[in-house]
């Protein structure tokens, strides 16, 4: 290609603000430092953001330090609260509970997965579970924490965290961040979005009258999708046979007590319930499935087990499950809601925005936008969106709850194919299908499959290599060895006053 001919991006602009558009915002921000285009973000106070999920995953943190942002002043600005995984009830039967933790889980033994050898160990009778050798899952037992790193070569090194956070706190933090460093912030309504003859987007029509003309444009307009479907129709492909739940009731409220390490995930008759503690609140939430219940049903339910006083009225929040076609289309590339959503169950959505942003580094176009880089963005992120929809599913479908129709229509659905074999083959012995950069390990699949009560029938050939005799007395020193370390560790209320407290929000009146 003649190099004159070579037409680069001057002005890229992100259309909706919230969590999506400030992540895209600041690490543009940061990533370009101003020399090689313009941003601008086009927002309206009148609309509002869409915070159902306050939960993150442990990629989030890299985030942070992409940015050059302190972990730790970051979390005290927020009023974030640290997080090692999920405790999961009532998800595989009713009274029964799991954990599943972010980081390892024991520790490799020869060439043999820490996993294959404590499952040939409890098929010859070993007693203790698989989470009693994952450091995450023992702090997050005792409501103990630290920074992993901190205490190198110890078994709590090997467990991971994330953060739980205020989405509207993050989207404020992140817009100073973004203008601090040359973003453009336009208040304003989109009216109309008016294409070219060739389909690309020219330019923004507001209501007051100014238009806004870029070269690339990035949807953050959540599930309107103004861009990529309402101006370049592309289609949402529809995911909502395999995950039923299509509404959320979300309220906010007092702490009880000092905050939990971790997400709570309940399981309820048409649904399930979450609780995310924050240093100075609490998020609580109720996702179900329309068909089966009515939000009035669905928020007498919550109310009545959400724990300490409302501090802002009940909100109701409906979703869709599934993904755009494409997520880039032309100039414009979605993300967030306006690109697609999966469910808030394992905390991905931010997971996803900045994950779609890094591909579109790697992939970064001039302004016609070849087709091979649109092409090979989609395909990376369609595995990623199919990748993490499998995971959801698998919590779902491995139930052996009958108790009503949601829970029965779970159990005996049609699964993707993809997920079906990585069940078949985990079935036989353990053995586990490997993606490209998943987000989840062998070790979260493990974690899901275990607690849901996934055993496969043998384990793989390999562990027959180890003497066996020693092995239940060796796991049993690391088991206790693992929790009486954690028993040492500062409670999570402790570490938080120590090193990141944040201050206390001024009151607001409870809105009617």
């Amino acid at each position: 290609m003649d190099p004159a001919a070579r037409r680069p991006l001057r002005k890229l602009c992100i259309v909706g603000g919230g969590t999506a558009g400030w992540i895209a915002a600041a690490v543009m921000a940061e990533h370009f430092k101003g020399k090689l285009f313009d941003i601008e973000l086009v927002e309206s106070d009148a609309i509002g953001t869409i915070g159902v999920g306050e939960s993150t995953v442990p990629p989030f943190l890299q985030l942070l330090a992409k940015l050059g942002i302190n972990e730790q002043e970051f979390v005290r600005e927020v009023g974030a609260s640290f997080k090692l995984g999920i405790e999961f009830r009532d998800w595989s039967e009713k009274g029964e509970r799991y954990f599943h933790p972010f980081g390892g889980i024991g520790a490799p033994v020869g060439l043999s997965d820490f996993y294959q050898v404590w499952l040939k160990a409890k098929r010859h009778g070993y007693a203790a579970g698989l989470q009693d050798f994952a450091p995450a899952s023992v702090m997050a037992r005792e409501g103990r924490f630290t920074l992993p790193f901190k205490v190198p070569n110890t078994p709590i090194a090997g467990a991971s965290y994330a953060l739980h956070v205020d989405a509207t706190r993050v989207a404020r933090y992140l817009r100073t961040y973004a203008e601090a460093r040359g973003v453009k912030r336009t208040e304003g309504m989109v009216d109309a979005v008016v294409t070219r003859p060739d389909g690309f987007v020219e330019r923004l029509q507001l209501k007051d009258g100014r238009s806004v003309e870029a070269d690339f444009f990035i949807d953050c307009s959540g599930f309107r999708a103004l861009l990529i479907g309402k101006a370049l129709g592309v289609e949402h492909e529809d995911w909502s046979h395999w995950l039923l739940c299509d509404r959320a009731i979300a309220v906010q409220t007092e702490n009880v007590g000092p905050p939990a390490p971790y997400t709570l995930v309940h399981a309820q008759d048409h649904g399930w319930r979450w609780r995310i503690p924050l240093q100075h609140r609490t998020g609580n939430g109720h996702v179900f499935s329309s068909r089966h219940l009515s939000d009035d049903e669905a928020t007498a339910v919550l109310m009545a087990q959400v724990e300490g006083e409302p501090v802002a009225a009940p909100m109701v929040v409906p979703f869709r499950t599934g993904m755009r076609k494409q997520i880039w289309s032309r100039n414009v590339l979605s993300l967030g809601l306006a690109g697609g959503f999966i469910e808030p169950l394992e905390s991905t959505a931010i997971h996803l925005i900045y994950r779609g942003m890094d591909f579109f580094f790697r992939y970064l176009p001039d302004a016609d936008c070849d087709q091979n880089l649109i092409d090979e963005y989609n395909r990376r992120m369609t595995a990623d969106y199919e990748e993490i929809r499998d995971f959801v599913i698998l919590h779902y479908c491995t139930t052996r709850r009958d108790d009503t129709a949601f829970w029965r229509e779970c159990q005996t659905m049609e699964l993707p194919p993809s997920l079906q074999r990585r069940i078949d083959l985990f079935k036989v012995n353990g053995s586990l299908a490997e993606g490209l950069d998943e987000l989840f390990r062998d070790v979260n699949w493990q974690s899901i499959l275990d607690g849901m009560g996934v055993v496969p029938r043998s384990w793989h050939p390999l562990v027959d290599r180890i003497p066996f005799a020693r092995v239940p007395a060796e796991l049993e020193a690391a088991r206790e060895g693992l929790a009486q370390l954690a028993a040492r560790l500062p409670t999570h209320a402790e570490f938080l006053a120590a090193h990141c407290a944040a201050e206390r929000p001024a009151p607001t009146a409870l809105s009617a």
